[in-house]
């Protein structure tokens, strides 16, 4: 097993961490989640998420690529491409030149890379049913890329569970905190890393069936609070991104806060504090972690215990 020392996450609001958390605690997500496995096998690992939310694919390569490569990391995650997708006028080819342009830089400097297909958002969010043909021409084009530069995919479209509801936050655009653990349960699966298996595969228990009122008045009340105001900054070319930072630009201790806090954030946005959105190492390598944290991530198969 490689033992990691070094890793950088790149990507946009997925990756920083959005609905896992909020901007007053802090956002956790799947990066972070990922770094605290990764201390399980190497506690003095150095960790890096240079994501910020909203950010294109051209805007991650040309904001975040250049700073990763200068932190020489051993290991990079790479996520990056549904904003373009939701954007009228994309071509997913463009978007897979960019990704392979990142792709192919981190793995020439050395870093074993991870990257991951996209759901079919139009079972998430009905509205975006058309959009299914570009999510598959995208998802082809990066399992190819990432075939020809020896990147590790982490391949979900196919998995029923990944467009449970449970895997969403209300906005249907991030994961929820459950839907968060499991794509770092996948990550730490596909990189064989010590305490994961495949139990992040299994599907959530089946829900009742709702009823049909039901189903549209929460269409209905989610384009009025999400898909409207996404709408409206569009048109005003806006992004939810403007003026932030990444949470941590630099490499430091996995469970302690970066030393340059984003500028435009609380400073509970600059890294989550020892013990709190990320726990804290104990002595021998075991995380100290909050009841209901534990809870959620054993039924996903995260096992805490020291290797």
């Amino acid at each position: 097993m490689t033992v990691y020392t070094r890793y950088v996450a790149l990507g946009d609001s997925q990756t920083e961490g959005l609905g896992d958390g909020d901007d007053i605690t802090g956002h956790r997500g799947w990066a972070d989640r990922l770094a605290g496995h990764l201390a399980r096998a190497n506690p003095d690992l150095l960790y890096a998420n240079l994501a910020v939310r909203g950010r294109l694919a051209g805007q991650i390569r040309s904001e975040q690529l250049a700073p990763a490569l200068a932190l020489r990391p051993d290991l990079a995650t790479v996520m990056a491409g549904m904003n373009d997708l939701i954007r009228p006028g994309c071509e997913p080819a463009a978007v897979a030149e960019v990704l392979e342009e990142m792709y192919a830089a981190l793995t020439e400097s050395g870093a074993q890379v991870v990257t991951v297909t996209f759901p079919d958002i139009g079972k998430i969010a009905p509205i975006a049913r058309s959009l299914r043909p570009k999510v598959l021409d995208l998802n082809a084009r990066i399992r190819a890329a990432a075939a020809r530069h020896g990147v590790t995919v982490v391949d979900t479209f196919a998995m029923e569970f990944v467009t449970d509801t449970r895997m969403w936050g209300t906005d249907r655009l991030h994961a929820s905190s459950a839907g968060h653990a499991r794509i770092a349960a996948a990550m730490a699966h596909s990189l064989g890393l010590p305490g994961s298996d495949d139990t992040w595969m299994l599907p959530f228990p089946p829900l009742p069936p709702a009823a049909a009122w039901r189903v549209a008045a929460a269409e209905l009340r989610w384009f009025a609070t999400f898909a409207g105001p996404w709408i409206g900054r569009r048109l005003r070319g806006r992004s939810s991104g403007d003026g932030r930072t990444a949470k941590r630009p630099e490499l430091t201790p996995w469970a302690q806060p970066p030393a340059s806090p984003s500028a435009p954030q609380p400073a509970s946005l600059a890294g989550p504090a020892a013990g709190s959105e990320v726990p804290s190492p104990a002595p021998g390598g075991r995380q100290v972690v909050p009841p209901g944290e534990e809870l959620l991530e054993r039924d996903l198969g995260l096992d805490r215990r020291s290797p």
